[in-house]
């Protein structure tokens, strides 16, 4: 069945894997970037301007979707922000502004979401965390604090809405062969492929697959789940 689904931060990366996922489900995709449209995308797409830090933004670029397409029956939650240095020299602000981009604004665009999936008794949330989320990791004290506040966010809203058929889940992936990634010099790089089990990064896709299949109707049993795409980096991390 074609579904109207939303991707935040799906001008890039593995934002815009997700968004291709789901138009190949059959999915009405629509999307949201902060800075830039992304360039070469389907006709069909709706992409809308929206910085999740902004309560109004959020409202407006959902009223623009469900205009255009209707209410959002899918939200992939993914749009987020990195500030990584050590703890002695991160200020409040650096860690305030990534717990509010990547947790507050998975709130925001839920809390929006939810009201019209509650009406039509069917909803599939699905925020991307990260397997730093379970394991922690020197440098990103803020990164990965706002991605273990997903899991608690997820399981509370799965809890609250699934009496009315509504889904909500989390996908944790490993590193990922983006360009941010891209960016990391070459012994970093070697050093972290050479953590992961299967011995390199993932694509962005393999991430876009596990979230295509939460969205789809056959994972409608699942939720309350976090599901790592992490070629066994996380294995053991609670």
């Amino acid at each position: 069945m074609s579904r109207v689904a939303l991707v935040t931060g799906g001008n890039r990366g593995i934002g815009l894997a997700c968004a291709r996922a789901l138009a190949d489900a059959g999915h009405r995709v629509a999307i949201t970037y902060r800075s830039a449209p992304p360039e070469g995308v389907p006709a069909d797409w709706l992409c809308v301007a929206c910085d999740v830090t902004d309560t109004a933004q959020v409202d407006a670029a959902f009223s623009t979707i469900e205009a255009e397409l209707g209410p959002v029956e899918i939200l992939v939650s993914n749009a987020g922000v990195t500030a990584d240095m050590l703890v002695l020299r991160m200020g409040e602000d650096a860690f305030g502004s990534v717990i509010d981009a990547n947790l507050v604004g998975g709130f925001r665009v839920a809390k929006r979401a939810v009201a019209k999936m509650m009406r039509a008794r069917f909803g599939r949330i699905i925020f991307l965390g990260s397997v730093v989320g379970s394991t922690g990791q020197a440098g990103q004290a803020n990164y990965a604090a706002s991605k273990a506040g997903l899991v608690g966010l997820a399981r509370s809203l799965a809890r609250e809405f699934a009496s009315r058929s509504i889904t909500v889940n989390v996908v944790a992936p490993g590193p990922v062969a983006t360009e941010m990634f891209a960016a990391v010099s070459d012994d970093t790089r070697a050093a972290i492929e050479g953590a992961v089990p299967l011995g390199r990064l993932a694509e962005p896709e393999e991430v876009a697959a596990a979230v295509a299949f939460l969205a789809s109707d056959a994972a409608g049993y699942i939720t309350g789940a976090v599901v790592p795409v992490d070629g066994g980096l996380g294995m053991g991390a609670t």
